[in-house]
């Protein structure tokens, strides 16, 4: 008589085993109806699930998160079932959820996959959902799977499963005559996928092994409804025109080539950019109590061996050898910044003691990863390490937090989305340790009274984190800053500190970024504002316009006023029509034009007009200047009513 309690408390009680489905249906046909799956004790199983014992149930629907989560490994296995029916003789290779969709890879043989491929694809997905067919979850030995799957001649389910542990239960999934191996949850039939696109086609190594074949993986997004599905697409062509590789041409801010793969070459305007951020964040850093270092970008292996960071991240190490000494070059900047903290010997009274770099990493990242600035082998952090007491976490947590806050407020961002990870099954230190650092940081969160989800399993190996994501206009999720609590690492290097009473402790290292790499978080910035960048981002802020040459020295006059006046000011002096430079600084996205003609020099004004068209009147260089000094403090914070 297994008795199933619910997530509100409530207790439902059976005189025999039921289903999942059984339980959704004794409370109501509509959740019945709705369920797609369900979390007993913690584990997510198929609404055809039987209970035999006492439980934790929650039924999973559309709604949640996991509910979606079992529409897209569903409509994943709906795409691989409408390619066999296509294309006889393709293999199914693997089929994995990622963010907003799925994909699956597939040996297709000769066959190279078209759009029109996709579409015909797409179409028989949408008839196998129509049928409803059920979808069952078949259990069977480890040598009845690789039967199964050998006499069908799917050779590469038979390599998974033959590299699976002897004796563990296979699992597959039918729909129709048609299977695939699995672990679910799966929906109870196909016709609860209602809403799916085919997105695109590209090339992938079997097992992500380049010296492995080449497959043909297809991407996909499914959704709970044709509603959900309209404003993803929307978004994504929304994205599309916001790339900003494409921005960054037009307004020529950077590029990458062959030549330094995942490299940048910083064009004028992009420095700008990039050097307004950066002196930015060291005034912010230096208001906030971080005292600004400089560690080298060549450090000897032993110290990343003794870190622990060459046995995690040595495949992504750029290595040199010199005079029969192994070098590194730097992945990260924790391990240099103990180094600093061990010149000579600490007290508590210097703690905590703010640690701030921009520092310059290099990591080999995959070359089928690198995309534009937004995933680069060369890049910079606003990395800092804050060394502390284990009493000081909590308030140095709260203290980052607001600084975090404002430094986002200031960029233009208002909702910040907040993530615990906690420990991975990989980690260093002790159970205890990772009990109070964790506890450490979620006590943090909830002093500032901040709703926020747990992440199991999602720490780094040697401290739990708080993640911090932000949400661009268009409603994209970009991971940014991250707090982390490291027990272990300054005890590896040897960092001590005199205590109180007078003995040596190791400090706790609290990792923390606010905008992580300056590389991606200006390419985020470039596809958040689609290159209309507030004015004090803006690389020129002002151009100055004559109508004709006889303007040429005011208009000159005018640029040297306001570059004294600590402004980005060129002139446009060529003898071109006043319209057609309009038009071209305006597509540069320069936030003033100011226009001056006979009655502007004999005034003593200039013709103010916004980047979007916006007449703003004739004004004189006081009020000209106070207008852009007002523009330039909002930051991002607020934007100027007639200026957008």
């Amino acid at each position: 008589m297994p008795a199933i309690t619910l997530p509100d408390g409530n207790i439902r009680s059976f005189d025999h085993p039921v289903s999942v489905y059984d339980v959704a249906a004794n409370i109501g046909p509509g959740l019945a109806k709705a369920a797609l799956g369900g979390v007993v004790d913690g584990h997510p199983v198929d609404t055809s699930f039987v209970i035999d014992h006492d439980a934790a149930l929650a039924i999973i629907t559309e709604q949640d998160d996991a509910g979606l989560e079992i529409i897209r490994h569903s409509t994943a296995h709906l795409l691989a079932m409408a390619t066999q029916d296509l294309f006889p003789g393709v293999q199914v290779t693997i089929g994995p959820v990622i963010e907003d969709g799925f994909y699956y890879d597939f040996a297709a043989g000769g066959h190279t996959f078209t759009p029109q491929d996709l579409e015909k694809i797409e179409q028989r997905m949408e008839e196998i959902a129509e049928s409803d067919l059920p979808v069952e979850r078949v259990v069977m030995t480890r040598d009845m799977a690789i039967a199964r799957f050998r006499n069908l001649g799917e050779g590469y389910k038979v390599q998974i499963i033959e590299a699976l542990r002897e004796g563990e239960e296979i699992s597959l999934y039918t729909q129709g005559d048609w299977a695939d191996l699995c672990r679910g949850p799966h929906v109870p039939s196909t016709g609860k996928l209602k809403a799916f696109k085919l997105t695109k086609v590209a090339g992938a190594y079997w097992r992500g092994d380049s010296n492995n074949e080449m497959l043909q993986r297809i991407y996909g997004t499914a959704w709970a409804s044709k509603k959900q599905l309209k404003q993803y697409l929307t978004r994504i062509e929304e994205a599309e025109k916001r790339d900003h590789r494409k921005i960054a041409k037009k307004l020529d801010l950077f590029h990458v080539q062959e030549e330094a793969p995942g490299m940048v070459f910083w064009h004028p305007a992009g420095w700008t950019i990039y050097q307004t951020i950066e002196q930015y964040m060291r005034k912010a850093q230096q208001a906030n109590g971080y005292l600004e270092i400089r560690t080298p970008q060549l450090v000897d292996i032993s110290l990343w061996q003794r870190s622990g960071h060459a046995d995690k991240f040595g495949d992504d190490m750029f290595m040199l050898k010199s005079e029969d000494r192994d070098f590194a070059v730097k992945p990260m900047n924790c391990p240099c910044h103990i180094q600093v903290f061990n010149q000579g010997l600490k007290s508590y009274r210097d703690l905590p003691l703010r640690l701030a770099e921009f520092g310059s990493c290099h990591r080999n990242e995959p070359s089928g990863s690198l995309h534009g600035i937004m995933r680069v082998r060369g890049f910079v952090q606003d990395d800092a390490h804050i060394f502390c007491t284990e009493a000081q976490i909590q308030p140095e947590v709260s203290t980052f937090i607001d600084f975090l806050h404002a430094v986002y407020q200031d960029f233009g961002f208002s909702e910040v989305i907040y993530r615990l990870s906690t420990r991975p099954q990989k980690r260093v230190g002790s159970d205890a340790e990772w009990d109070r650092a964790e506890k450490a940081l979620a006590d943090a969160l909830d002093a500032k009274q901040l709703e926020w989800k747990e992440l199991p399993g999602e720490g780094a190996f040697y401290g739990p984190k708080i993640e911090f994501s932000l949400k661009d206009c268009i409603g994209r999720v970009w991971q940014l800053g991250t707090i982390q609590v490291d027990f272990s690492m300054p005890g590896r290097l040897d960092a001590q500190y005199v205590a109180e009473d007078g003995s040596r402790q190791v400090p706790v290292m609290l990792h923390r970024a606010v905008l992580g790499s300056f590389e991606r978080f200006i390419g985020i910035l470039i596809e958040h504002y689609e290159g209309v960048f507030p004015t004090w981002l803006a690389p020129t802020q002002a151009v100055v316009l004559n109508i004709t040459d006889k303007q040429s020295e005011y208009a000159r006059f005018v640029e040297d006023s306001m570059k004294n006046a600590g402004f980005r000011v060129v002139s446009d002096l060529r003898n071109e029509k006043i319209g057609f430079k309009i038009r071209e600084h305006t597509i540069q996205k320069v936030p003033y034009l100011l226009v001056v003609g006979d009655k502007e020099v004999e005034s003593q004004t200039v013709a103010v007009r916004a980047r979007r068209g916006e007449d703003l009147g004739s004004m004189d260089l006081n009020a000209l200047i106070a207008r852009l000094t007002d523009d330039v403090a909002c930051r991002g914070r607020i934007v100027l009513e007639n200026q957008y």
